[in-house]
């Protein structure tokens, strides 16, 4: 599976199988995260076999069950620091889908205080990625058109149609696809959250999206 496959089958699942992580894909997992800790000045963490941040009654409420893996998505205050973590999270959960898991972004239905999470001086806890075997496979999420969600001057270039349609397959908070994406000359693209919860978290999510799409040797971020 490339990674525009994982982007088409990657579906936020909330139900898991009770089966362990093998060792060896949680060491590929962890090598990504120090990777992305690393180029991103993030502290991500991966946190295995815990079941504590997910039985309660946020848990419940949140329809999650089984859930004994997670990512912490924490990094130092800093601006950026939620577009740099929603870009570098995705990273990771694309691979995670191509190595046969499945993941959910999680903000607000875990418990923080239950959950074993390293937070040095500074540092922010975002939310988590809930990982591991899924029950299910998940389901599509509903889109908006891309007529909402990008502007392009015709015709447009394919490297941009791709990136654009590969965005819209993006998770965001609530689903709510609170970005722009627009073309403002042959290869310079803008990148826009508007007003919402978690929507700069979001946007660095779908300029992962873009970026691997439309292929980062076509374009520049403005």
């Amino acid at each position: 599976m490339d990674i525009l496959e994982a982007m088409q089958q990657r579906h936020s699942v909330r139900r898991y199988r009770d089966k362990p992580i093998p060792a060896d894909i949680g060491a590929r997992l962890q090598q990504e995260i120090d990777v992305c800790n690393r180029e991103g000045n993030l502290h991500l963490q991966l946190i295995c076999d815990e079941p504590d941040a997910f039985s309660g009654a946020m848990a419940r409420y949140g329809s999650f069950s089984g859930v004994q893996n997670y990512i912490a998505v924490v990094g130092r205050k800093s601006p950026g620091l939620e577009q740099r973590a929603g870009f570098c999270g995705q990273r990771v959960v694309l691979l995670a889908q191509q190595l046969g898991l499945n993941t959910c972004w999680v903000a607000l239905t875990f418990s923080r205080r239950k959950a074993r999470i390293v937070l040095n001086e500074g540092e922010k806890l975002l939310l988590v990625i809930a990982l591991g075997y899924g029950a299910s496979p998940g389901t599509p999420h509903r889109s908006k058109t891309m007529g909402q969600l990008i502007r392009c001057p015709l015709p447009m270039p394919d490297w941009f149609r791709r990136g654009a349609e590969y965005a819209m397959l993006a998770p965001t908070a609530m689903n709510q696809q609170k970005f722009l994406l627009e073309l403002i000359d042959e290869n310079t693209v803008r990148a826009t959250a508007r007003r919402g919860p978690y929507t700069k978290l979001d946007l660095g999510i779908v300029q992962y999206h873009f970026e691997q799409a439309a292929g980062a040797e076509n374009f520049k971020w403005a």
